[in-house]
C-alpha cells in the first residue's frame, strides 16, 4: 500500500479545496425543503461551483465496472445508502436526504463532504438516525492522531452505532484523498482497535460512515449502476468530513460557516 503524505503546500491546496467543497452544501442548504427535487439540488450545486471555479469530480467519474456518473452531486434519499442520482421526483416533508459533494480545484486538488438534510418536520426515528450517524462520524474522528491505527477510527465508530442499536454498512468506507478522487489508504467504519495502517502525520482521508436504522445488508436498486439501498427497506444516513493527520491529532478540513455545530463530546475541530 502507498499512502501519499501530503507536505505542507499540499495541505494549503487541500484546505481550499475543502472549505470550498463545503461552502457548495452551504449554498444548497436554504433551498432544501419540501417540493424542490433532486435535480434542482444538483443544479444549485452546479452553479456554485461554477461560480467558485471548481468543477465536480463526480460528473463523468467511472470506476471499473459502472457507467459514467451523470451528476454533479449525489442526493441519497431515505432508504438509498449512497451513490443516489439526482432526479425529479419532489422531496416531500419527512424525507431524508444526504447530498454529497467532491470539488476539483484548478490547481487539482479534491474536497469532498456530505451532509445530511431533513425535509420539513421528520419523524424521531429518521431524527435519532441522522443524530446518531453524525456523533458516530465524530467519535470516529477525534480517534485521529499520530500513532493511532485506522482500526481505532472503525471501531470507535462501530461501536457507538451499535450501541445504539443501528448497523454499519460494510461494503463501502471512506478513502486517502488529494490530487486524486480516490488514494489509499481505505478507511473501514468498523474494525478493531489496533489493526491496520498506523496514522503518521500528512495522511489526508475522509471519514464517512454509512449507517442504517435496520439491518446493515444493501443491494443495488435499479439499472443505474449506481444507487445502492438498503435491503430491508430501513433508513439510511450518512455524514462525511476530509480530514487530516497533524502533529498533535487531526484537523477537520471540510468546514465553513454553515458547518453544523460539533457535538457535545468533542471540543474542537482542530488538535
Amino acid at each position: 500500500m502507498s499512502i501519499t503524505i501530503k507536505s505542507a503546500e499540499d495541505i494549503e491546496g487541500m484546505r481550499l479545496a475543502c472549505r470550498l467543497a463545503s461552502e457548495v452544501l452551504d449554498y444548497i442548504a436554504p433551498h432544501i425543503k419540501p417540493g424542490i427535487t433532486t435535480k434542482e439540488i444538483d443544479r444549485l450545486g452546479a452553479e456554485c461551483m461554477a461560480q467558485q471555479g471548481t468543477i465536480s469530480a463526480t460528473v463523468g467519474y467511472q470506476p471499473p465496472g459502472y457507467p459514467p456518473y451523470p451528476a454533479s452531486l449525489c442526493t441519497s434519499v431515505n432508504h438509498v445508502v449512497c451513490h443516489g442520482i439526482p432526479n425529479d421526483k419532489p422531496l416531500k416533508k419527512g424525507d431524508i436526504v444526504n447530498v454529497d459533494v467532491t470539488v476539483i480545484t484548478k490547481d487539482g486538488w479534491y474536497g469532498d463532504n456530505s451532509r445530511m438534510y431533513m425535509i420539513g418536520e421528520c419523524s424521531i426515528a429518521a431524527k435519532r438516525l441522522t443524530a446518531i450517524t453524525f456523533d458516530a462520524m465524530w467519535h470516529g474522528i477525534v480517534q485521529v492522531k499520530p500513532g493511532a491505527h485506522l482500526g481505532d477510527i472503525g471501531h470507535a465508530i462501530q461501536k457507538f452505532a451499535e450501541a445504539q442499536g443501528f448497523s454499519i454498512v460494510r461494503e463501502f468506507c471512506g478513502h486517502g484523498i488529494g490530487q486524486k478522487f480516490h488514494e489509499e489508504p481505505q478507511v473501514l467504519h468498523y474494525g478493531r482497535p489496533g489493526t491496520l495502517e498506523e496514522l503518521v502525520p500528512g495522511m489526508v482521508f475522509t471519514i464517512e460512515p454509512m449507517i442504517n436504522a435496520g439491518r446493515r445488508e444493501v443491494k443495488e436498486h435499479g439499472n443505474d449502476g449506481w444507487t445502492i439501498v438498503t435491503k430491508d427497506h430501513s433508513l439510511s444516513a450518512q455524514w462525511e468530513h476530509t480530514v487530516l493527520v497533524t502533529e498533535t491529532g487531526y484537523e477537520v478540513m471540510t468546514l465553513s460557516a454553515g458547518s453544523p455545530p460539533l457535538p457535545p463530546f468533542v471540543t474542537a475541530t482542530k488538535t
